[in-house]
Formats: structure tokens, C-alpha cells, sequence
């Protein structure tokens, strides 16, 4: 969903991580065209719970007045089978015309709203929310790691059957095992020193330059509104020694392996992100901002289940999906990165 493409390298059947796991997501039989999607093999805070779909409702609407208009689009970038712009369209508010976009490199789901335009490009020059929820983390990265001599390599993955994994791969065979390359060198290794500078013979580190490049052009194509990245991330001080590169298939967390049968993800280094954004960039958690918009775990009041039974199991219902929307450890620690543009 960004202008630039990898270059596409084969060292006889090993490519870097960058590059499999473009071809293993979005290529040919990539995991994310298959039929079920991403609600196929995890949930996100949209599938948490319709209340996500209303807070982004309600910041739509608070876009929509900073703006002073009544007619604002809406951007999902990254969105899946649609599911959230669906639950955003049924939570706007009467007298607000909302514009939405689906952008997305799988085909368009059936049964989707006839209002939104769906499409694999980013929208240029338009004013309203561009909303970015766990699409970040799915730009392909390349991974770096620390060989015995001290020296910063990328690490190669192997992407077809049939030749042996050396011994430098690890332990697994076969698609999936990895062996350690070329000295990282240029930009890559400039964002490495900056964001993330590895030291330990056997330090990972995921380099989260494209995701830079790809939230900076993203960024630059609204007009004017807010831009949102949401994502499970780090910060630097905080970074994994070992990166975060993983596999999901089926709710369950496997092995990262590049064959088009499960995700491929790591963790966003959402400071790196914010720093490409422009001015006025803000990193918060999922819990401050979805609490700023009246999202809360608070449960009703016991006076409640006596004066008005039914609305206190609703509002207790409500307090439970709101209460792991934010939860510490859980989805509350997801962080929003926000950009006001214009």
C-alpha cells in the first residue's frame, strides 16, 4: 500500500526477511488474500468489541468539526475484510456525510456498505480521519543480528524446499530456517544506530525504515484532519534484545515461517514512526486515547440493577468489553501515534 515496491532477490532460495515475507503476505497466495482474512486467525480491537468502532466514530466527528464541516472522509488503511468502517458508518452520528475508504491489497469483501471506495492505494487529498489500526506491523521488515565477530547482519530466510539449511540457519530445516548475510550498510544501518543499535553477538533487531517510509507517505497524502497509527509497539529504552518477529495462524502464535500460511509481524518501534510524521506527532497508549473518548472500564453503579435491571446488564456487558479494549498487558498497551495535518 505504499509507492515503493522490494526488490525482489533470490540467493538460491534464501531471501532477506523483508522480501519473503512480502511475497508470503501479499503475493500470489499470500496470506493476506485468502478468503477469511485477518478475522480468520486473530482478533483485533475491532473484533473486541463494537465500542472500538464508536470511539473512532466519535474522534471521525471530532475531525469533522476541527475542520468545521459536515462532509469528512475516512481512511482505513489496512482494513481487512471492512469490519471496522462497517462499525464506524453504523455509529456516526445523523447529519455527518462521511466518505470511506478501504484500503486494503485484498479483493473487495462482499456484502460491504456501497458508500466505500475500495482500494490498494492510499487516497491522496483528502480531508478528514485516516485511520491505521495493526497495519504497520504488517509492513514487511528486514531483520538484523549481531554475528560472533560483532559485525551487524542481515538475517536470510529460507524460502524453499529442497536445500539444506547450513549451520548457520539454526535449528529448523527447510522453509522457515535462517542463516546470517551481508554486512548491513547505508541507510539501513544509520537507522539502526539511531533507533536501534545492537551490541551482543546474537542481538536482533527488526529495522523499522519502511514502516517510517510508509507512515511518512500515508501522512502526506491527507489534505488536512488526523492522521492515526495504531499498533502494539516499543520505544527505544525499551526495545526486545531479540526482536519480535512472529507467526499466527488460527489464534495461535507459531513459528514465523514465509509460505503464505500464516502472519508475519513484529512489533512497531513507534518512535521511529512519530519522528517521520511532521510536527505535532503524539505517542499515547490504547488505554489514555480510548479513554479520552469516553471509553471506560468503570462498572455501572449497583443502584442500577435495582432501578433498571436490563440496562444494568447492558452497561455491565458494556464495562467488561471496554475493560479489555484498555486492559494493562492486553490491547490498553497498544499505542496510538497521532498527527494532525493541516
Amino acid at each position: 500500500m505504499t509507492d515503493e515496491t522490494c526488490q525482489w532477490r533470490d540467493y538460491g532460495g534464501w531471501q532477506r526477511w523483508r522480501e519473503a515475507a512480502e511475497r508470503a503476505l501479499y503475493g500470489p497466495g499470500g496470506f493476506y488474500l485468502s478468503p477469511e482474512g485477518p478475522a480468520g486467525h486473530f482478533r483485533t480491537s475491532v473484533h473486541a468489541s463494537p465500542l472500538f468502532a464508536a470511539a473512532v466514530a466519535k474522534l471521525l466527528t471530532e475531525v469533522a468539526d476541527g475542520l468545521g464541516t459536515d462532509e469528512v472522509a475516512l481512511v482505513d488503511v489496512g482494513a481487512g475484510r471492512g469490519e471496522l468502517l462497517t462499525g464506524v458508518l453504523a455509529a456516526v452520528p445523523d447529519g455527518l456525510s462521511v466518505r470511506p475508504y478501504g484500503v486494503e491489497r485484498a479483493a473487495r469483501p462482499e456484502g460491504l456498505d456501497p458508500r466505500v471506495v475500495w482500494t490498494d492505494r492510499v487516497p491522496r487529498g483528502v480531508r478528514g480521519l485516516l485511520f491505521a489500526n495493526e497495519w504497520l506491523d504488517n509492513v514487511p521488515v528486514d531483520v538484523a543480528q549481531v554475528d560472533e565477530a560483532g559485525a551487524v547482519r542481515y538475517v536470510e530466510v529460507q524460502t524453499e524446499h529442497g536445500s539444506e539449511a547450513g549451520s548457520e540457519s539454526g535449528t529448523r530445516a527447510g522453509v522457515g530456517a535462517e542463516r546470517l548475510g551481508e554486512v548491513v550498510r547505508g541507510p539501513d544501518a544509520e537507522w539502526l544506530e539511531r533507533w536501534w543499535p545492537l551490541g551482543e553477538p546474537g542481538e536482533r533487531a527488526e529495522i523499522g525504515r519502511a514502516r517510517d517510509e510508509a507512515w511518512s507517505d500515508a501522512v502526506a497524502a491527507l489534505e488536512a484532519g488526523l492522521a492515526v497509527a495504531v499498533d502494539y509497539g516499543h520505544v527505544r529504552g525499551s526495545r526486545p534484545p531479540f526482536g519480535t518477529l512472529t507467526g499466527f495462524r488460527s489464534g495461535r502464535e507459531v513459528e514465523p515461517v514465509p509460505d503464505g500460511s500464516c502472519d508475519l509481524t513484529a512489533h512497531v518501534a513507534m518512535d521511529a514512526v512519530a519522528s517521520v510524521g511532521g510536527p505535532g506527532s503524539e505517542l499515547v497508549t490504547q488505554r489514555e486515547a480510548l479513554r479520552r473518548l469516553g471509553v471506560s472500564g468503570e462498572r455501572p453503579p449497583l443502584s442500577l440493577a435495582s432501578s433498571d435491571p436490563a440496562a444494568y446488564v447492558r452497561a455491565l456487558a458494556s464495562a467488561g468489553e471496554a475493560a479489555e479494549l484498555t486492559a494493562r498487558g492486553g490491547l490498553g498497551d497498544f499505542l496510538w501515534l497521532t498527527r494532525p495535518v493541516g
